[in-house]
């Protein structure tokens, strides 16, 4: 019996990008109230090579493939929501940037204070944790100073309305707002999740290396990037398939952090991401509509 394919995306401006099994699609809220849909053929990473369909490569391959697309959304509704055309040179250089930040900010910062506190901790394990907790600390940290911007909540908002669509397709039934009003906003397989168990699984994971020096550290920690995002990977489809309660309740932290990266949306805004569900999804049948 063959899995029930997952759904999933991301918020973008005045909008939501979701991607399905063959297809992916972004719907936005154009300035003259009505919904602009754009639909792209696609195949998972998977279908391209087998070896991405074996555990831990295919977390890498989903990784590269939803930032690929994540990119290509906020090109695509940027340009739908009337804000001014970013070239793709503009856009590589700004991921680019922002990859930078995000390895300064939770590789290099945390292993930095760790290891100033290092003469404190005498255990290489503790010094491991205490990285840890400061990694965890910069990513609520920053998660909570954005989501303070007017704009980056409207976007935590479609976030929500993301969700609650994803929801909606995965328990079946009329696909209306109304529909999914009551539904959560939060999400056992969402990317803040998933950020939470890279935390987590880094902890364990870098410990086997000791505690060299610094530059070291940085570039341990940078090779083995892929191998902890693989791993936290399986532990986000582990607690998307299994309602075993130990897996309910490892996955509890990351619904807690996605309270500060979802907002609860308008009725409005999940029309929007019922747009995109509706452009991706297969057609909904109804049994009282025959």
């Amino acid at each position: 019996m063959s899995e029930q394919p997952f759904y999933g995306g991301q918020a973008v401006i005045e909008g939501v990008m979701l991607r399905g099994p063959r297809a992916m699609a972004v719907a936005v809220r154009k300035p003259d109230g009505t919904i602009a849909v754009h639909r792209e053929e696609t195949l998972p990473p998977g279908e391209r090579w087998r070896g991405w369909r074996l555990p831990l490569l295919r977390g890498v391959a989903s990784m590269i493939d939803s930032l690929t697309l994540g990119v290509r959304g906020l090109l695509i509704s940027a340009e739908a929501a009337g804000e001014e055309k970013l070239e793709p040179h503009h856009a590589f250089l700004t991921v680019a940037l922002a990859v930078v930040l995000a390895v300064g900010c939770f590789v290099v910062l945390p292993t930095l204070l760790a290891g100033l506190l290092a003469a404190s901790l005498p255990k290489t394990g503790l010094r491991h944790l205490v990285e840890g907790m400061l990694r965890l600390t910069v990513l609520v940290a920053y998660v909570w100073s954005i989501g303070r911007l007017p704009d980056v909540g409207r976007v935590f908002e479609y976030h929500g309305a993301e969700h609650r669509v994803v929801h909606l397709m995965e328990r079946g039934g009329r696909r209306t707002a109304a529909a999914a009003r009551s539904l959560p906003v939060l999400h056992p397989r969402c990317g803040t999740s998933f950020l939470l168990f890279v935390v987590a699984v880094s902890v364990l994971v870098f410990s086997f290396f000791g505690w060299p020096g610094v530059f070291q550290r940085v570039l341990i920690r940078l090779a083995l990037l892929p191998l902890v995002a693989g791993i936290a990977y399986e532990l986000i489809r582990l607690s998307a398939r299994s309602r075993h309660r130990l897996v309910r309740v490892l996955a509890l932290p990351g619904l807690a952090l996605q309270r500060l990266t979802t907002r609860e949306p308008t009725d409005e805004q999940v029309e929007v991401a019922l747009a995109a569900l509706e452009a991706v999804a297969p057609p909904c049948y109804n049994p009282l509509e025959g």
